[in-house]
């Protein structure tokens, strides 16, 4: 699910247009003074407290699928929870905004419209108040890839952390390649900062991707995996053992090289004390020794061996070593 908001109704009322699109939903021909039309945004492509946003591309995917889809409330799918219903949408530049990594702001713009009924007043009431205003949509993506490496987020092939910086850069997912879009909802926590929406989303038509079921297994207690869940989960730990295979034999090659140049510059201590040390050592910190002692062994081997390093007078510089 990905957030938005409620705009306004226009101070005109119903256009001649948009009630043309209601009736075409609607069993019953019906009138302006039956209907109330609003603007929400439901979704944009600014990185959202989640540190996951939509594509461009997806927003345009969007934009197509949501036309007809309900509003209800808190993504309950009951169908007294059904209150409203998107007749258009839109796709639209803000000029003057930017996203928080520096492309040009996008959002998904949708009119939507509510049968002016008893039932129906609060609801009316409050979304004029600006009481009701976050929304939440709920679609299917195809693709959820690091902005870092671009490679599906937390796959094998992928080990960074969304919200963690690399260097300069943010990494965060972004969301592509719709395969459908679900419903809107009335919501009260949003997710994204200039919408309040909640976001969830589906991968192929599956329920969790591998960031959720990470975070299920640490915040819960027991958990119900689906049989394709499972097969990525387990494709998820073989590359890590992999790459844990990869990083052992590296190490072992680092302090083998560490302990051959800290013999050979002669540090004077002893083998057994020297190998206790250097098992200790993080993979960081190893890689820093053996660079330092890479440095050491290369200013000794470049400064000839005769050479009188008190004497700054160059006609006489090694004559006392003359036989």
């Amino acid at each position: 699910m990905k957030t938005g908001q409620v705009i306004k109704a226009f101070e005109n009322g119903v256009s001649d247009e948009e009630l043309e699109l209601v009736n075409r939903y609607s069993r019953k021909t019906m009138t302006k003074d039956e209907v109330y039309v609003f603007s929400v945004v439901l979704c944009d492509n600014d990185i959202d407290r989640d540190y996951e946003r939509f594509t461009v591309e997806s927003l345009f995917e969007l934009e197509k699928l949501f036309v007809g889809k309900t509003g209800i409330f808190d993504h309950s799918p009951k169908a007294e929870n059904q209150s409203a219903r998107i007749i258009s949408c839109r796709v639209e530049n803000v000029d003057t905004k930017k996203t928080a990594s520096g492309d040009d702001y996008f959002r998904l713009v949708a009119r939507a419209y509510i049968p002016r009924t008893k039932k129906n007043e609060d609801l009316i009431e409050q979304i004029e108040a600006g009481i009701v205003k976050e929304v939440s949509v709920s679609c299917s993506v195809e693709k959820v890839l690091c902005s870092i490496c671009s490679n599906e987020i937390n796959s094998a092939f992928c080990n960074h952390q969304k919200g963690e910086l690399y260097g300069e850069s943010l990494c965060f997912s972004e969301l592509s390649g719709v395969k459908d879009a679900y419903e809107f909802s009335f919501v009260a926590v949003p997710a994204q900062r200039e919408a309040g929406v909640i976001k969830a989303y589906s991968k192929n038509g599956k329920d969790m991707n591998m960031n959720d079921i990470l975070k299920s297994i640490k915040e819960s207690d027991s958990l119900t995996l689906k049989r394709e869940e499972l097969k990525n989960l387990y494709s998820y730990i073989k590359g890590l053992e992999e790459m844990s295979v990869d990083a052992k034999m590296y190490r072992e090659e680092l302090e083998k090289s560490v302990f051959s140049l800290s013999m050979e510059n002669r540090l004077g201590v002893e083998k057994e004390i020297l190998k206790s040390m250097i098992s200790k050592l993080s993979t960081k910190e190893l890689k820093a020794l053996h660079t330092a002692l890479e440095n050491r062994e290369k200013d000794t081997a470049d400064a000839p061996q005769l050479f009188s390093k008190s004497d700054n007078n160059q006609s006489a510089k090694n004559t006392q070593f003359t036989i």
